[in-house]
This record gives C-alpha cells, sequence and structure tokens, in this order.
C-alpha cells in the first residue's frame, strides 16, 4: 500500500497515514489517476553591471522565483475553518461525468527525449468546451480540450475555480473540487502536496494562499519550472488585484469567486503563458535588451532622465518584448519578473496603440500592496517603440502626458532617431556575425545584471516547430542544470540533429547550439571564442550603467 502511494505522491514531509485512514488514502490515488487520465570557476570576467549600477533586483533569479519564501504571503483567516470536508461520494459522482480519456502516449525514455521533444499541440484550438452540446460534437471538443500538453488551473482554496488555460472554469468546476479536495486532505496529516508522476503526466502544485495553482502537463520541462511558470501567473493576477486586496476578499468571503473582478483579463494571463512557451527570458528569468550602440542608448537613456517629474519611479522605453532603456529612481529597482509582466501587458493588447492610456498596475516583487499608474504610449509603430512611464500618483497623467511629449521632441531633433529606428527593424544580430563555426544558436545570461542575449533563429530553427523543439532542448538542459538535488555545472548533450552545451557559473549561464556533426574539443573552443566576443560586444548587448532620477 505504502509503495503505491509513494509512486504517485511527492509529499513534503512525508508522514503516512494511520491504519484507519488507509482505505481513504487509497481512495484518493484512485479518483488521482481517473483524474490524470482525463486531464491526464572561470577564465574570463563576468559581463554585466555591478550591483551599484544594476536596474533590476541582485538576485538569482531562477533560483529566488522558485526558492522564496513560500509561506510569506499571510493565510487568509477563516479559509480553513469554513471549507467543509469533501465528500467522496460528489466527488466520485462528479468525475464518472468526464468519461473521455486522454489518447496521449506517454513520455519517452531520457534518451529519446533529449533527442526529440514532443510536439506542443496545435494553438489554434478553440478555447472553449462546451458544456451544452450535445452528440459527437461536445465529445469532439472535449478530446480536442485533452490534447493540449499543458494545462494551468488556478483555483481558490474554497474550490472555486478562478482560471483555466483552455477553459470553461463551470465545465471543469468538479475537477477544482478534486484538486482542492487533495490539497486539502494531505494538509491535515500536516504534508504538502508538491507533485503528482502518473501515466507519463505531472501534476504540479504551488500554493499561494488564498489561491492554489495547478499544472498538468507533458513535456520535457522539470517540476522547478513548470512551478516557476504557476508563480507568474500567480503575480499575474496580483498586478491586476494587489496582494492586499487578494487577500481582504477572501478574509470577508472565502467562498468568494474571483472571476468577477478578473473578467476580460483572461487574455493577459493567456498572452503570458503563450509567450512562457517561446520566449527563454522567462526560463532564464532575465531580461532581453535590443542590440544598440552604446552612444545611442546613452543619448535615450539622458532624454529620459530630462523629462522627469516628482512622481515619477520607472521611465522605461522598449519594443516588442526588448528593453532599450530604463530610468529609474534613486534606490528603486526592478525585479525581472515586473518587467517581463510590463511587457505583456503591453504586447497583448493592441488598444495602447490608438493614443496615450493611463492605467493602474501592480508590480509584485517591487510592492505587491499597492497601485502604481502607467502611462503607455506608442512613440512610432512602424517600427514598435512604446514609452511607459510609472508614477506614483492616480491624478498625474496630464503630468506624464507632459514627459512624454518631452522625450518624443528630444529624440526627434536628435542624430541618434534614425539609429534607434534602423536597429528597431533589425532587433537580432545574425549567428554568422560571431566567427564561430559550426555555431547554430545560443543563449547567454549575465546574472550580475539579469541580462541575456542570443541571436536570431535561423535555419534549421526557422520554423515555429524547430523552435519549439530548440527551446524545449534548453528548457531540458537547464532543469539538470540546476536539479535541485544533484546540479550540474556543466552538461554536453549530443543529439542527432544538434550538439548543446550547457555551462553554469557564479557570473553567467550558457546554453550553445552545434551542428551535430562537431566534436567535444570543438564545442569548448567555440564557447571560448564566444565569450570573447559576448566581452567584446556587452555594451551593446547589455545596459551596464543605469541612470536614475
Amino acid at each position: 500500500m505504502k509503495s503505491m502511494i509513494s509512486n504517485v505522491l511527492r509529499v513534503r514531509p512525508l508522514h503516512w497515514l494511520k491504519a484507519q485512514n488507509q482505505n481513504h488514502s487509497f481512495y484518493f490515488v484512485c479518483l488521482l489517476f481517473h483524474c490524470i487520465d482525463l486531464a491526464s570557476l572561470h577564465p574570463f570576467e563576468s559581463s554585466g553591471a555591478g550591483l551599484d549600477e544594476a536596474m533590476f533586483v541582485h538576485a538569482r533569479s531562477y533560483e529566488d522565483l522558485t526558492g522564496e519564501e513560500e509561506n510569506s504571503l499571510p493565510e487568509s483567516p477563516g479559509v480553513e475553518d469554513e471549507v467543509e470536508p469533501s465528500n467522496m461520494e460528489q466527488i466520485s459522482q462528479d468525475f464518472t461525468k468526464l468519461s473521455t480519456q486522454l489518447s496521449v502516449s506517454s513520455l519517452q525514455d531520457d534518451e529519446q527525449t533529449k533527442d526529440e521533444s514532443p510536439d506542443q499541440g496545435p494553438r489554434d484550438i478553440s478555447h472553449s468546451v462546451s458544456g451544452e452540446e450535445d452528440g459527437d460534437g461536445a465529445f469532439n471538443d472535449i478530446d480536442a480540450w485533452f490534447q493540449h500538453q499543458k494545462h494551468v488551473f488556478v483555483i481558490s482554496e474554497a474550490g472555486k475555480p478562478v482560471y483555466s488555460r483552455y477553459r470553461s472554469e463551470e465545465v471543469l468546476s468538479s475537477t477544482a473540487g478534486v484538486m482542492m479536495a487533495l490539497v486539502s486532505f494531505l494538509e491535515t496529516e500536516k504534508n504538502a502536496i508538491r507533485s503528482i508522476h502518473a501515466d507519463g503526466y505531472k501534476v504540479v502544485f504551488v500554493r499561494r494562499s488564498p489561491l492554489v495553482l495547478v499544472s498538468v502537463y507533458h513535456t520535457l520541462q522539470s517540476e522547478l519550472e513548470i512551478a516557476q511558470e504557476l508563480l507568474y501567473v500567480y503575480y499575474q493576477i496580483l498586478s491586476l488585484l494587489t496582494g492586499t486586496q487578494l487577500h481582504h476578499l477572501f478574509q470577508q468571503r472565502p467562498s468568494y469567486d474571483l472571476r468577477r473582478l478578473l473578467a476580460g483579463s483572461e487574455r493577459i494571463t493567456d498572452s503570458l503563458l503563450d509567450l512562457m512557451d517561446i520566449d527563454p527570458s522567462f526560463l532564464l528569468g532575465a531580461v532581453r535588451c535590443l542590440p544598440l550602440a552604446l552612444a545611442v542608448r546613452g543619448y535615450i537613456s539622458f532624454f529620459l532622465l530630462q523629462a522627469k517629474a516628482k512622481s515619477l519611479v520607472f521611465s522605461i522605453l522598449m519594443s516588442r518584448n526588448q528593453l532599450i532603456s530604463l530610468v529609474r529612481k534613486k534606490d528603486q529597482y526592478l525585479h525581472p519578473l515586473d518587467v517581463h509582466l510590463l511587457f505583456n501587458l503591453v504586447t497583448c493588447s493592441s488598444s495602447f496603440k490608438e493614443g496615450e492610456a493611463w492605467t493602474p498596475v501592480c508590480l509584485p516583487k517591487f510592492n505587491p500592496s499597492g497601485f502604481f499608474h502607467a502611462h503607455i504610449s506608442y512613440i512610432s509603430q512602424d517600427p514598435e517603440l512604446c514609452l511607459l512611464l510609472i508614477s506614483t500618483d492616480r491624478e498625474d497623467f496630464f503630468t506624464a502626458s507632459d514627459c512624454k511629449r518631452k522625450i518624443v521632441e528630444s529624440l526627434e531633433k536628435h542624430a541618434c532617431w534614425p539609429l534607434l529606428k534602423e536597429a528597431l527593424k533589425n532587433p537580432f544580430y545574425d549567428v554568422a556575425s560571431i566567427g564561430v563555426p559550426e555555431l547554430r544558436h545560443f543563449l547567454y545570461k549575465s546574472k550580475s545584471s539579469a541580462f541575456f542575449t542570443s541571436p536570431a533563429m535561423d535555419i534549421p530553427y526557422h520554423t515555429d516547430a524547430e523552435k519549439k523543439r530548440l527551446l524545449s532542448l534548453y528548457q531540458y538542459l537547464h532543469s539538470k542544470a540546476h536539479c535541485s538535488s544533484h546540479p550540474l555545472i556543466t552538461i554536453y548533450h549530443v543529439g542527432s540533429k544538434e550538439n548543446i552545451l550547457a555551462w553554469v557559473t557564479e557570473a553567467f549561464e550558457l546554453y550553445v547550439c552545434f551542428s551535430p556533426l562537431g566534436t567535444k574539443s570543438s564545442a569548448v573552443s567555440g564557447v571560448t571564442r564566444l565569450l570573447r566576443w559576448i566581452r567584446k560586444e556587452e555594451e551593446r548587448l547589455f545596459i551596464l550603467n543605469s541612470l536614475t532620477y
């Protein structure tokens, strides 16, 4: 009995249930299987800014995000007392309504998954699951819903659905109840459920009271990486509500339906999750800069600095998901996570292109308790160039608008303007320009500055499928390098389509993709040349000095 449960549940700490409770625990394991089937040290100096010059919080972003205080947020008083214990018969009845089973093959063994990542599944499948349609149509919709390789759910501690990546929360109410029942059941024995492994699938739980975030996935990502993505979703919700408001709501009403407040914001969370599937920024916990000459970036930062106001905290110039310049108030630092959330907010909505917007936004890693107010405007739409002015004064729209006008005037009058527009038209450099034979692609993160750089994905990684496959391999090696039980410093992966070398030091993280015809010695030589090139170009690739008001 114990061995059966240990193969399914990972709990910390693990205290076995007493003999009189073993029947209940086995019943939960059976239900869980049914649920899964259904939803079934370095010769080069480190690149980057020092702590005093950095603009971001000095943190090992990946470890900081996944290993931070898990119980730091206050518990919601009264939640545990007011949630009724789960009725096992009702849970069983709820699951009988979901009779369609997954028809997805289990993960291959590690040797196969190193070479090929599973297809990511069609992203154009409808986001809705009909609960009213009769006949084969309803079953086809449910089948399509089950084919997705990564599901994300957010539920309240009362078992109320809050968010589902592929909809519909109403149809999945019973599933949400079972998820919360599992969490609550184990907590009564002073256990904390972390993950479940069954039939090639993994289920990862992250609890941030008053919410529980769950991901059911069938990819090469590790539990820590999935937990990191769930934390991004949690902070995305905080950015819309603030932590103070969220906890206050559930303190007053533990069974509150949070969807009322979040209605209309689902597209922002959808966009964030879609972005995490294709953008290595989230994997590395770092921000990508637009490659730009030091002198040009210096003039831009100076113009942002000149157009200051008493209430401004941050002035950010960005293009799509690349940072061009950031000027901050003295002693105020942003976390890369907050920058990612701001970028996602801007890029997921085309309405910001229509004029000057003034919107409240919470920066949860900077201050989860309150709102800032962001003035968002596009200086140019072709190529895209967006200005964000973050203010502490909700009545300061016209002041921020005047700051924007000054910045635009200064840019257009200066000789750096055409150089900036040219850089915006070519936001990525070619890997061939580095001059390293057999080099195909790489990711380099400077830990001291929390910036990363990578070239454009050229042939053979020019298709969406190949881009996702390469990112999946990076994720796989990243998970091995950051394994909590046995972290690795260097990894050399040999595959049928490419060879990849991963190297993690105190100063940087590096993932380099070479041709499969290369050797290990040529890869080491190539990495040495690549690091020299990065060191030479770092003033163009990263922002090494941060101006302050």
